[in-house]
């Protein structure tokens, strides 16, 4: 990447920023790193709510990295602001409440940034939410190809 490119800003959301948005996170952080890419992308991770803020990954999304072997790092859940709006090339949320919520926080997507983590895959069903389900294999599931579908439109799009 020149210098004059700025990475390109990826942005995953859910409700409290310690889950599903955490586990696509990393998911695509390894993707990204296991295709040599890292310089090209800024990847990163917010809630829509402010329930938990401050609190790290959730446990089981931990283990379930851990069993895939997929790094992760310590983290705090923030909440999406105006600035990461501005920042981002793709917001990519997990279910349709937090396209409602984003547009409450931010206004309307006028830039057209936000998609849903399951259109890079044909879906426009919701991500499952173990927060909910306690099922977090069904969450990895759903994210995991999502990842390598979005990973593969950007290379794409920007001939990286």
């Amino acid at each position: 990447m020149t210098a004059s490119k700025r990475p390109i800003h990826v942005q995953f959301v859910c409700h409290g920023n310690i889950c599903r948005s955490t586990m696509a996170e990393f998911i695509f952080k390894n993707l990204v790193k296991q295709a040599h890419l890292s310089d090209h992308f800024k990847i990163d991770s917010t809630a829509t709510s402010r329930e938990e803020i401050g609190h790290d990954t959730h446990p089981g999304t931990k283990a379930k990295l851990r069993d895939m072997n997929i790094p992760f790092t310590p983290r705090q859940a923030r909440q999406i602001t105006k600035a990461d709006y501005a920042s981002a090339h793709y917001i990519i949320i997990m279910d349709e409440n937090n396209r409602r919520n984003l547009e409450r926080l931010l206004g309307p997507d006028t830039e057209h940034k936000i998609h849903k983590m399951l259109s890079f895959i044909g879906e426009t069903r919701d991500v499952k939410d173990p927060w909910y389900t306690g099922n977090f294999d069904e969450t990895y599931e759903d994210i995991a190809p999502s990842c390598e579908a979005l990973l593969e439109q950007i290379i794409n799009k920007y001939e990286i």
